[in-house]
């Protein structure tokens, strides 16, 4: 393909039609130039290709492995696996012809209540990288493309397409956009999707700081910026930001915006011209799957499911050694989970998998009937206790030596475009692990669920398993560990806290109407909690193992190295215990003497080795060049400060083993700015909690925007419609909106998915109806709808006439 030949030929039509999609999936095709549509679909941990009208909705998909969520697979902390599933996905791809993946998700967990944080990796923005990496890596070795999204900084559903996130540059540079930058550097990825939300004032989809200066100048990002679904705002802007396609194609009228804005010499053709080789590097690229002659093998891709299931559940606690389970004892299996598992989220990543295995069948096969009895506990989707089924469970229990209960965060309550309002488990849930504990002293809790949970029973129970969301083969994976044929190997990716008010995010989540403020700044996660010296229930990196690991001999390749010269770490694990097993060892940084505030440590490499027992080896972990730097926002670059810095190696982020000296010599001591010391002041010993205003400003620079409610009759066509509804016309429009989505999911009214359907109409911005309207209402009618509910009746009505005569031509 001679993409230079190709822009001088095509017309500016050609050119403004190819940088929209064809339709919800495709990006439009050139016929008289031969060039070809590019499919893309939903990830990310599968393929989720629609079949029927594309559109049509989230229940009808073809069937493809369901692989473990990304909560899951970041646990694994195993680059070789997340690079197998994303080769493995590009084979269903392949097979689908299917050229572009929607994920990973690279966003930060900055709030455990984030509704879509079963699609994100973790808390650290380095793990979070390299997890990311890895995945883009394995999908595009096959010749699929990935789309790293969501960038940047969406990291709550509320208002998620209206919100702004009022961010300081080192929280932005240091914690948001790390994990992206790591990935993009590393992978190359074919896409990264533009986020809905606002950036410190600006659309993502038109931030021209964010896609043309840091991604593309700065990063040297040559692949193409897509829009997530609906992102679009301003058309241009977002051209002249870095935007090459906006996705899905519908007739919005964006098309011939952009002709009119070439031709009024507003846009420059140049950069049009940019944005349609970017668009035509990626139709060059998806070649391969195109030739639509791939076939993957099911059982081997369930295999793999399984193995990533079992690499990244976690063992939280193990008193007694109670697991792995005899083959002897009477187990009572209690919880609907057993037999209808909850092993993925909702929402745009649901998949129809290509198969499903259950707890309940797979310890079937490993115990008598006579030693194996299931007990409901409790209904899928009801909250509340029911005594009946509690007591069933109690009888089951005393008949037991163990009782294995099966407990997890229900479908509905972690679905894309929602958020969650608390950390506690179903009521019914937590009445079910009080019941069977007083009865039998031997309880073993298997979790299911896409972030953490509070655990107010956790005394009172021997061991607690935490299996994420598995995928399809997870079910397979929890067996294999409770029965010891693998020994467990996964840790936390993310802190658990003992209480939602203990996470520094708490007071300013989701925030809203219009702004969500990030006052905690690079306090995210451990670096808080562990600044702030609060207890945790779970820390981050923690993960148990049925052996026993020793660490020794910590060494550095130099005692003394450059500003941002990449250094060796160098030491042993021994495999103590009598089983094979899997550790991960974390290297983390600390720099003891700062003039910036800083968190106590930060997490700068990390291994995950196999041993067998009585087996020891030595293990190298190389730190880049960002391993001792911070961000400086007055010299707009990472810098380090010259001095003496630990490195502390361990288990987890609580549990340091080795630790030792190095001294950086640091940057130009001229060069060096630091952040005002009255920033030390708000920020070096973070409140427990809360964050102020004013702490805020002075690390922002300027005053936090402005929060309040749209008043009426200055609404946009970026106000959620459930703003509107002050007004009359709003209302007639809400409940016209409602009445069309009740249409559109009756048959399954109570599902997940039908919830953020629902959700989604009423935050979503009153632009969104070019979307979701179709060909059925136009930019004028819709400009000719604001106007009437702004209060100006007549001539809204009148235009919106006008206009709805040019949609019947």
């Amino acid at each position: 393909m001679n993409i230079e030949q190709l822009v001088r030929n095509l017309t500016l039509e050609e050119k403004a039609t190819l940088i929209s999609g064809e339709d919800f999936w495709n990006t439009a095709a050139i016929q008289r130039l031969g060039i070809p549509a590019v499919m893309m679909t939903d990830g990310p941990h599968g393929l989720r290709k629609e079949i029927g009208a594309a559109g049509s909705g989230f229940s009808n998909s073809a069937p493809a492995t369901c692989f473990p969520t990304a909560s899951c697979l970041a646990s694994s902390w195993d680059r070789d696996l997340l690079y197998d599933v994303g080769k493995a996905i590009a084979e269903e791809a392949l097979e689908e012809g299917v050229s572009v993946v929607l994920g990973p998700g690279a966003n930060i967990k900055r709030s455990p209540l984030c509704g879509r944080n079963f699609e994100y990796f973790s808390e650290d923005p380095y793990l979070s990288g390299e997890m990311a990496r890895s995945w883009i890596d394995g999908l595009q070795s096959m010749g699929v493309g990935a789309s790293l999204k969501h960038f940047a900084v969406n990291n709550q559903e509320t208002r998620r397409m209206t919100i702004d996130a009022v961010v300081d540059e080192r929280a932005l540079r240091e914690i948001y956009l790390r994990g992206f930058e790591i990935a993009v550097r590393k992978s190359k990825p074919w896409t990264v999707m533009a986020a809905y939300n606002r950036l410190n004032g600006e659309f993502c989809a038109e931030n021209g700081k964010l896609l043309e200066q840091i991604l593309h100048e700065e990063w040297g990002y040559e692949g193409l910026v897509v829009s997530d679904w609906g992102a679009i705002n301003d058309r241009a802007a977002g051209l002249q930001a870095g935007l090459a396609l906006e996705m899905p194609g519908v007739p919005n009228g964006n098309t011939n915006m952009v002709i009119t804005t070439v031709r009024s010499g507003k846009l420059k053709e140049r950069i049009l011209n940019n944005r349609v080789r970017q668009v035509l590097r990626l139709v060059e690229l998806s070649q391969a799957a195109r030739k639509k002659s791939f076939h993957y093998d099911r059982d081997a891709h369930h295999a793999l499911a399984r193995r990533a299931a079992g690499e990244g559940t976690v063992l939280l606690k193990n008193e007694n050694e109670l697991l792995p389970l005899n083959k002897d004892l009477k187990i009572a299996l209690i919880g609907e989970f057993a037999r209808d598992p909850r092993y993925q989220g909702s929402g745009s990543s649901s998949m129809n998998p290509t198969r499903l295995d259950t707890l309940y069948d797979e310890l079937a096969k490993s115990f008598d009937p006579d030693q194996f009895f299931f007990s409901q506990g409790y209904e899928t989707r009801d909250m509340h206790p029911h005594a009946v089924l509690i007591e069933e469970a109690v009888q089951a229990a005393l008949k037991a030596d163990v009782a294995l209960i099966c407990i997890g965060l229900p479908d509905i309550t972690e679905v894309e475009g929602l958020d969650r309002q608390h950390l506690r488990l179903p009521e019914a849930h937590n009445a079910l692990i009080e019941a069977i504990a007083q009865a039998n002293p031997h309880v073993v809790v298997v979790l299911s669920n896409g972030a953490p949970v509070e655990m107010p029973w956790e005394p009172r129970v021997e061991a607690i398993l935490e299996g994420y969301l598995g995928g399809q083969a997870g079910a397979g994976a929890l067996a294999d560990i409770l029965l010891g044929k693998i020994s467990p190997s996964g840790k936390l990716a993310e802190t658990f806290p003992l209480k939602l008010e203990d996470n520094p995010s708490t007071h300013n989540f989701p925030g809203g109407p219009r702004t969500v403020e990030y006052r905690e700044s690079i306090y995210v996660g451990y670096r808080y909690y562990d600044k702030a010296k609060k207890e945790v229930l779970y820390p981050f990196g923690h993960g148990l193992s049925y052996t026993i690991f020793e660490y020794s001999g910590l060494t550095l390749e130099k005692n003394a190295i450059q500003p941002h010269e990449p250094l060796r770490v160098s030491f042993f694990i021994e495999n103590i215990g009598e089983s094979i097993g899997k550790e991960i060892a974390q290297v983390y940084i600390r720099d003891p003497v700062s003039t910036v505030f800083r968190p106590e440590k930060e997490l700068a490499g990390f291994v995950k080795v196999s041993l067998k027992p009585g087996e020891k080896k030595k293990v190298e972990i190389k730190l880049d060049q960002y391993a001792f730097a911070f961000y400086s926002p007055e010299q707009g670059k990472w810098v380090i400060e010259p001095g003496g810095y630990e490195i502390l190696v361990g288990a987890s982020s609580r549990d340091i083993r080795l630790r030792v000296d190095v001294n950086v010599r640091g940057d130009d001591a001229q060069q060096q700015q630091s952040t005002p010391n009255k920033l030390i002041q708000y920020y070096d010993l973070p409140a427990v909690g809360n964050f102020f205003a004013e702490g805020f400003e002075a690390l922002l620079g300027r005053p936090l925007p402005d929060n309040s409610p749209e008043k009426r009759g200055s609404y946009t066509v970026n106000t959620p419609i459930v703003d509107m509804c002050k007004t009359l016309v709003g209302r007639v429009l809400s409940k016209y909106m409602q009445h069309e989505v009740r249409k559109l999911v009756e048959g399954f009214e109570d599902s997940p998915n039908a919830l953020m359907m629902k959700q989604m109409v009423m935050e979503g911005p009153l632009r969104l109806l070019l979307m979701s309207a179709g060909s059925h209402i136009n930019r004028g009618m819709m400009v000719g709808l604001l106007m009437m509910i702004n209060g100006k009746l007549l001539r809204g009505f009148t235009h919106l006439l006008k206009a709805r005569k040019t949609l019947k031509r």
